[in-house]
């Protein structure tokens, strides 16, 4: 294999992972952002589910490689990462979705188990992330095996092009002006952090299209409550009626948030279009290797999608 130099555009998750990946295989990689690590990113819940993300197959590979990858990183307490029991329920008939069958305990949860109101749901075992902690171990991993960090923005690839063989795009919404894809919509979210009252499983509901969500994900003190899916908004204000509204829904299902108090607000951007778009480009002066476009879904696919950018690469 021939060492590759490769600038890695973009700072979230999915860019730190690119570079990790990179950096580990023996290339020489930079990476370039504005902010470091990426604000959408640093905002996120999360946890590993791949909800509302094509195609299908693709993302069934990214997302099965990933759950691996991040099981074996709960491990290591540097990374935050933690594999937690908890449920998905459903107001009305549901069924479990596709991705669900990679996971290895997954059962229907018994009528009497429910919250009330609830008709259906499933318990399950996932791995869920404290990103601000697993950023930063993604950083220093980059670092540890040689990438640098530029905060700087980039305009265009092509001037990256007499200093590298390859750019990875990794801009997220960036990528709309950066590779003219006017198919990229910001998806809102709104969380709120908590402290924690004693919750050691996550809940997830079943909200469908609904803009308005109900999870809760528990990180050792603090607990994210989520959350909202408002699309093509990019205000990054915090409204306190929607934190209103989130903490009462929480509250709904384990009324000892109620009175939990209030750590801080959340707000970040899910760059979101048609498919998630990985693949090779060679319209441009310098080799681009796309990688964007995840949705919310962006932990959950970072590892395999990651792992066919450096195939791309070392391929082309």
């Amino acid at each position: 294999m021939s060492v590759k130099r490769v600038a890695v555009v973009g700072a979230g998750v999915i860019g730190l992972t690119s570079a990790v990946v990179l950096a580990e295989a023996g290339h020489e990689v930079v990476v370039y952002a504005e902010q470091i690590p990426g604000a959408t990113s640093l905002a996120a819940g999360a946890s590993w589910g791949p909800y509302l993300v094509k195609p299908y197959d693709r993302v069934q590979q990214w997302s099965a490689h990933t759950l691996h990858v991040l099981t074996d990183l709960a491990a290591d307490p540097r990374y935050g990462v933690t594999v937690l029991a908890g449920l998905e329920a459903s107001r009305d008939a549901s069924t479990l979705p596709d991705w669900a069958a990679v996971l290895p305990d997954v059962r229907e949860c018994p009528p009497g188990d429910l919250p009330e109101g609830f008709s259906c749901g499933w318990r399950y075992t996932i791995p869920v992330v404290d990103m601000p902690v697993y950023l930063a171990a993604l950083i220093g991993r980059v670092q540890e095996a040689g990438g640098q960090m530029v905060q700087q923005r980039v305009g265009a690839f092509d001037k990256l092009a007499r200093q590298f063989d390859a750019v990875v795009n990794a801009a997220g919404l960036g990528a709309v002006a950066l590779a003219a894809d006017d198919s990229l919509f910001p998806i809102r979210g709104q969380l709120v952090v908590v402290t924690n009252p004693g919750i050691t499983e996550f809940f997830s509901e079943d909200t469908g299209t609904s803009p308005d969500l109900t999870h809760f994900i528990p990180h050792g003190e603090t607990v994210v409550l989520g959350g909202t899916a408002l699309p093509h908004i990019a205000d990054s204000q915090i409204d306190a009626s929607t934190s209103a509204a989130i903490i009462r829904r929480c509250a709904e299902i384990d009324p000892r948030l109620a009175d939990a108090q209030i750590v801080e607000h959340r707000v970040g951007f899910r760059p979101t279009r048609p498919e998630v778009r990985v693949e090779a480009d060679s319209s441009y002066q310098v080799k681009v290797i796309h990688n964007y476009g995840h949705g919310g879904a962006g932990v959950s696919l970072s590892w395999g999608c990651a792992a066919e950018v450096r195939d791309l690469i070392e391929g082309w």
